[in-house]
């Protein structure tokens, strides 16, 4: 007799995803690293095995993909981490002025796009990661254009809001493709 899965199940199994290996308890800093780590290990899992059909489209005319989601959320880490909390000047990768969702419709299936939004992707992450190791409390601040003045705290809290929706994207994205399902 075969038993029913639930859609809900582990994408991998529970020993070997990095996503359920960090504190459960500890200070704020420690927790809202972690889950933005797991938001992170999420879209990395949904797209794991996966090249040119990164770029394969949810349902038309949507633009919305797996490799636009990687393209998108490396943008994204930019913005916040080095533009607004660090002070760079650090226009978008992806997008532009003149193409303000490149992010989205430039995600085609070549592997020179793939990498390249792979590299960038571990760029960005890589350095909020040192930013928010770096970074002396939570109560640092940084002024955004589109929502004035905000806190270390808050960003982290935005990206792992942002992170949760996209990965919720990318569970339909995944599973238009191939049927893998799971968390």
């Amino acid at each position: 007799m075969t038993t029913m899965s639930r859609r809900a199940e582990m994408f991998v199994p529970a020993d070997r995803d990095p996503r359920v290996l960090g504190p459960a308890t500890g200070d704020e800093r420690t927790l809202l690293v972690d889950f933005l780590a797991g938001q992170r290990a999420t879209l990395e899992l949904k797209c794991s095995g996966l090249d040119s059909e990164l770029s394969q489209r949810s349902v038309a005319p949507s633009a919305l993909s797996l490799l636009g989601l990687v393209r998108h959320l490396a943008d994204v880490e930019r913005r916040w981490f080095r533009r607004v909390l660090a002070g760079q000047d650090a226009p978008p990768l992806f997008s532009s002025p003149s193409e303000p969702d490149g992010d989205f419709t430039g995600a085609v299936p070549d592997p020179k796009v793939v990498t390249l939004a792979w590299e960038a992707w571990r760029a960005e992450t890589a350095f909020a990661d040192a930013f928010v190791a770096a970074a002396p409390h939570l109560d640092i601040e940084g002024h955004d254009s589109w929502r004035g003045t905000v806190s270390l705290r808050w960003v982290l809290l935005h990206m792992v809001e942002e992170y949760a929706r996209h990965n919720g994207h990318a569970d339909l994205l995944r599973e238009r493709i191939d049927g893998a399902i799971g968390m």
